[in-house]
C-alpha cells in the first residue's frame, strides 16, 4: 500500500517539443517508456533515472519518493 503523502501526479515534460502532460504515476511499477502526446516521441528515462517521472516529471515516482530504491 502506498504512503498517504506519496503524490502520485506529475507533470511530464517533453524535451523533444516541450509539450506538458499531468500523468497518473503507477504504484505497482516503474514507467519506462512514455509516448509524448505533443510529438508522439517515445521518453526513455535518462541516464541513471529509473523511470521517465524521474527524468522528465515534476515529481519523482513513488519509490523515491518514499526514500526507496526504484523498481
Amino acid at each position: 500500500m502506498t504512503n498517504q503523502n506519496v503524490n502520485l501526479n506529475s507533470q511530464i515534460t517533453c524535451p523533444h517539443c516541450g509539450h506538458k502532460s499531468v500523468e497518473q504515476m503507477p504504484t505497482d511499477a516503474c514507467q519506462y517508456f512514455y509516448d509524448c502526446k505533443g510529438c508522439a516521441k517515445v521518453l526513455k528515462p535518462k541516464a541513471g533515472d529509473c523511470c521517465v517521472y524521474c527524468s522528465y516529471g515534476t515529481v519523482p515516482c513513488p519509490p523515491i519518493q518514499e526514500g526507496k530504491a526504484c523498481c
